[in-house]
């Protein structure tokens, strides 16, 4: 074919497009002219993920936090710079080592849970500083394995060349428990010189963002979870088997969850679960008990795992000497990025005491 010739193809090409382009266009501004349009219905049933932002962000009062809140953090001097949409508020200009008024503690109770997470700059907290503005958002929940700090409610998080990262996967934390955390409290002692942030997503809008077939389906479906990741070699050595079946005696082995859990504060619904934890084949119709089988089973926790992670529910948090991140485990779930191998990070870690997951769609 000579080049005159594709030429003159592309130059007829271009006119049909540009016939078509105009009349498509004008048949869809006709339509849209014709019907309020439904916003549910300018998403595709493939990529709901923008919806889910949109549906908790109009939740939310198309504000990043509530007026109310505002005017008591303006109140009281604090800035919010807020990271993500849905997700993620630093308060500024708050010293933690000084004894917070109930005030301010309320001021960040309420922050956390209109914003998932918060997180506070240049803090550096001893053990037990930190443990006491844990203890100021309920009890405690000491942590059988891994390092403990001086202070036994302390978790010490470290990693180096001999300890590469392992959290880099979507999670919130000790589902294994009967009760999991309210949420957790970390500060970053040692950070790496580049990488070593944190992604923390938003479960409510995770929730939202799934096909309403899927939402549906979830309603009624629970799982079992437990800690035999620890057991076998997580973040270190299998432990041996005499161990193993003593641990099991004094702490629950298999624990029935939720795949989406009602927010005991909030009463919003998040999608929930820990694919570390959770037996991937365990889920089941808790109507009846009923097993869905090994195969739908896995084939269900495969697709799960794939919505946090989706950029549009996310912020980032990059660590300071002294940061402190502050998650609520009902509503969010984080991942640590493993990017810094081999360079040293060492976080310190507090959780609060938790309830037991439930799901009641008719809570709000």
């Amino acid at each position: 074919m000579s080049e005159l010739e594709v030429t003159e193809e592309q130059r007829r090409y271009n006119e049909i497009a540009i016939k078509y382009a105009a009349k498509i266009h004008g048949a869809r501004s006709a339509l849209k002219a014709s019907a309020q349009p439904v916003v549910d219905e300018l998403f595709p049933s493939f990529n709901r993920t923008g919806l889910g932002v949109y549906r908790e962000y109009e939740r939310m009062g198309n504000r990043p936090v509530t007026e109310g809140l505002q005017v008591q953090a303006d109140l009281q001097g604090v800035v919010f710079e807020h990271l993500g949409l849905t997700i993620g508020t630093v308060l500024h200009d708050i010293d933690l080592k000084q004894t917070l008024s109930s005030a301010t503690i309320k001021l960040i109770r309420k922050t956390l849970l209109e914003r998932k997470v918060v997180f506070f700059r240049d803090q550096h907290l001893t053990e037990d500083e930190q443990v006491s503005f844990g203890r100021r958002f309920g009890e405690l929940d000491a942590f059988p394995f891994g390092k403990p700090g001086d202070n036994p409610y302390i978790l010490e998080i470290n990693h180096d060349e001999q300890r590469p990262g392992t959290e880099n996967n979507w999670h919130t934390d000790v589902t294994w428990m009967k009760k999991p955390s309210l949420g957790s409290i970390a500060q970053c002692v040692v950070v790496p010189p580049i990488g070593g942030s944190t992604l923390f997503a938003d479960s409510y809008a995770a929730y939202l963002g799934l096909p309403p077939e899927m939402q549906a389906r979830l309603q009624h479906i629970s799982g079992i979870n437990d800690y035999r990741f620890f057991l076998m070699g997580g973040g270190g050595g299998a432990l041996p088997e005499d161990l193993a079946t003593e641990i099991k005696k004094e702490i629950a082995f298999g624990v029935s969850h939720p795949m989406l859990r009602t927010h005991p504060e909030t009463g919003r619904t998040a999608l929930y679960f820990n694919g570390g934890f959770l037996r991937h084949e365990s889920l089941y119709d808790n109507r009846t008990g009923e097993a869905l089988g090994v195969e739908k089973a896995k084939e269900l926790v495969s697709f799960l795992q794939q919505q946090h992670g989706r950029p549009e529910y996310v912020c980032e948090f990059k660590w300071q000497p002294g940061s402190i991140a502050f998650w609520d485990n009902r509503a969010a779930q984080h991942y640590a990025a493993s990017d810094y191998y081999p360079h040293k990070r060492v976080l310190r870690r507090v959780t609060v005491s938790g309830d037991r997951p439930y799901y009641n769609p008719a809570k709000k």
